[in-house]
């Protein structure tokens, strides 16, 4: 399934709710409105998209949230999902405070990969970024997700809070064969990326700690991180620059919210109701036709930093973290 740039676009990241259980100000804002329950797509619904979805050459899906494991049964979802036999991976986005509890289930469901917030190390840093006490013990978790055997990596937001942190978190890739990764903060929300917390920002400070980082031999083109490996770190580190260094050329996903929205780019705020159509007795086919559509008008490049009508202006929970 191609675009009209000539991408083929084969991941889908799928939100299942909006709330979470931590209310960090650069994604989820205290006094942010929460999406009613009738909104939000049902088990079964995420289910027959997917399935859809994959007919059209899907092979890959995302569960995230708000945080996906404060909805209850998601375990089930993963068992659904894996039973479309066309999707490979099926990976989690999670800041990590319930995955202990469910992590056994959701890999014998059929969860191949997990993505971890961590933005600090720190117990008071976590409270100021969070708002919530609570922080988890990192490595005990990072330890469990690999002896599950599962691929993990950290996403680690650049933050004026968080900058003397930066080698030390990525030092986790010295301790486990994890992929630490670094993102750029993006214009969504409450989101504002400082000119001082780049992709470059936190290389030159890790050229300080391992002066033989360089770009990893092997990188997947259509992914937005870029890696880099030293001999002295067992797993690896990444960067992903939406703001500094456009990755738009090589994206192949699309986004669908936990109310049945297709968002063919984080972005802008254009979507397709799929929710609707659903719902309002759509075959299979006319849902195909409808994604079909959708995927194939996504745009060229996103537009943060522009000055543009149709810009995404919702907290990033409520899009899809």
């Amino acid at each position: 399934m191609t675009d009209q740039f000539g991408r083929n676009i084969k991941y889908l990241r799928v939100s299942i709710t909006d709330r979470c259980n931590l209310k960090c100000f650069y994604c989820m804002p205290h006094g942010a409105p929460a999406v009613q329950h009738r909104d939000i797509l049902r088990y079964e619904e995420i289910a027959r998209i997917v399935r859809i979805a994959a007919s059209l050459g899907i092979t890959k899906v995302r569960i995230t949230g708000g945080e996906p494991l404060v909805r209850k049964d998601c375990v089930q979802l993963i068992k659904m999902i894996r039973e479309i036999p066309e999707i490979d991976t099926i990976a989690m986005t999670t800041n990590g405070i319930l995955l202990p509890e469910y992590l056994s289930e959701l890999v014998q469901a059929g969860l191949n990969a997990v993505n971890i917030s961590l933005d600090t190390l720190q117990r008071q840093r976590f409270r100021a970024i969070t708002g919530c006490d609570g922080i988890p013990d990192w490595k005990a978790l990072l330890r469990c997700c690999v002896q599950a055997g599962i691929t993990t990596k950290t996403n680690t937001v650049l933050l004026a809070e968080n900058r003397e942190e930066w080698a030390e978190i990525a030092a986790l890739a010295q301790e486990f064969p994890i992929c630490v990764r670094f993102i750029e903060q993006m214009p969504l929300g409450q989101g504002i990326m400082d000119e001082q917390h780049t992709a470059q920002a936190v290389l030159e400070q890790l050229r300080g700690r391992w002066s033989d980082l360089r770009p990893a031999e092997t990188q997947d083109c259509s992914a937005p991180a870029r890696y880099y490996t030293s001999g002295k770190l067992m797993g690896a580190v990444g960067v992903i620059a939406p703001m500094t260094h456009r990755f738009c050329r090589s994206c192949d996903r699309v986004r669908l919210t936990s109310t049945g929205q297709l968002k063919p780019c984080l972005s802008y705020a254009t979507h397709v109701d799929v929710r609707a159509r659903l719902r309002g007795g759509a075959s299979d086919e006319k849902i195909q036709e409808l994604l079909r559509q959708s995927i194939y008008q996504k745009p060229a490049n996103h537009c943060f930093g522009m000055q543009t009508d149709d810009a995404e202006r919702q907290t990033m929970n409520r899009i899809g973290g």
